[in-house]
């Protein structure tokens, strides 16, 4: 049976930074879970201003639902 995969509404994405910088190892610096992509923007410009620090992982995570298309499963 096919299956539509859409976002869950129901639940807040969340969005992250991780600092990357540094020459042997990773800062290790992280944001935290935002509930926006601007929170996170705002929190690497602090850390930049803070650091120097230029490079960031970034990740989002929301949660997704499968509904069935035409019918029942």
């Amino acid at each position: 049976m096919p299956y539509l995969i859409a976002q869950d509404d129901t639940a807040e994405p969340e969005y992250a930074a991780y600092c990357v910088s540094g020459d042997e190892a990773d800062c290790g610096a992280g944001s935290g879970p935002c509930g926006s992509p601007e929170a996170v923007e705002e929190w690497q410009r602090r850390h930049t201003r803070d650091t120097r620090h230029l490079r960031y992982r970034r990740s989002f995570t929301d949660y997704a639902v499968l509904e069935p298309q035409g019918g029942r499963p």
